[in-house]
């Protein structure tokens, strides 16, 4: 299997997809949110980490949503873009959300386990500004799609303590969430719908350069970046909603993961969405289950 690019591929249909499901209505009601584009939430060699804040214009619910915006481990503006399409800020901020989407980085130039240290930076920039944003830091949501649903589980179930005498700030505040809602997530690069690792075809993700790594280095590598070999209880709750017509990413992969997170004794719900892809023309029909689902479990 060329798994690259069937990653590659199954990004591209997302973006059609999402593209098409975009309506624009001539005198529509405005957006229920106002967006401040490109907050840096820390550095990395140099460079700085780039967040979009969506802010409620109606009434906050004091509830905050982390959206990690990446898509074949590729970060940029048009990912973000893309959940636009989805219409994923307007119905969370309609419902009073504020809402952080993190751009992690993109690979060859971080390695996913940078991808995953940016991601929880920015949990914990989220949390340290928590008054600022007027949300509870201890009630955070986390959500993403595809490699950025890989990259909300893998940040979910490796979540870190915070260290009371880390001279960074944010170093003494923890990374967990209350809860996370994921698409069609990559899970397991170990076992991918029954085939061996990728190898050195994901070699960029799994460690960045172009370096020779033995197999047995690859595998341990494979399985640092796969969250459903990582479960360990306590978890939060999550809710993974996936088509059964994904050839991008198999639907086997969120099923390994709700089955670990279940097994460990955690709660895990997959939705599947019957005859659905890499993405669907109707998926803010699901950013819509998927913010009800958010409801609950963030009061709770």
């Amino acid at each position: 299997m060329n798994w690259r690019l069937v990653t590659l591929l199954g990004a591209v249909l997302m973006v059609a997809a999402w593209t098409a499901a975009e309506e624009t209505k001539p005198g529509e009601a405005p957006r229920p949110y106002v967006q401040k584009q490109d907050v840096i939430y820390g550095e990395i060699h140099g460079t700085g980490l780039l967040m979009d804040v969506f802010t409620p214009t109606g009434k906050s619910n004091g509830l905050g949503i982390v959206d990690v915006a990446s898509g074949a481990w590729h970060s940029d503006r048009g990912k973000i873009r893309d959940h636009e399409r989805a219409q994923m800020y307007d119905i969370y901020c309609g419902k009073g959300y504020t809402v952080f989407a993190i751009r992690p980085g993109s690979r060859p130039k971080y390695s996913g386990l940078e991808m995953l240290a940016n991601v929880k930076t920015g949990i914990r920039y989220v949390k340290a500004h928590a008054a600022e944003f007027g949300i509870s830091l201890d009630r955070l949501g986390l959500t993403g799609a595809s490699a950025g649903g890989h990259l909300a589980s893998l940040a979910a179930i490796t979540a870190e303590p915070g260290d009371p005498n880390a001279k960074d700030p944010l170093r003494k505040l923890d990374t967990s969430v209350k809860a996370v809602g994921v698409f069609f997530p990559p899970t397991n690069f170990l076992d991918w719908n029954g085939a061996a690792a990728p190898g050195d075809r994901a070699q960029d993700l799994f460690f960045g350069d172009r370096a020779t790594h033995t197999p047995e280095e690859t595998a341990a590598r494979a399985k640092e970046l796969s969250p459903a070999l990582l479960v360990k209880a306590p978890t939060p709750p999550f809710l993974v909603i996936h088509g059964d017509a994904d050839t991008a990413v198999p639907l086997q992969q969120s099923k390994i993961l709700v089955d670990a997170i279940k097994a460990a004794g955690g709660s895990a719900e997959l939705i599947v969405k019957a005859g659905g892809g890499h993405a669907w023309l109707t998926i803010s029909e699901e950013v819509k289950t998927m913010s009800d689902w958010f409801d609950k479990k963030l009061t709770e």
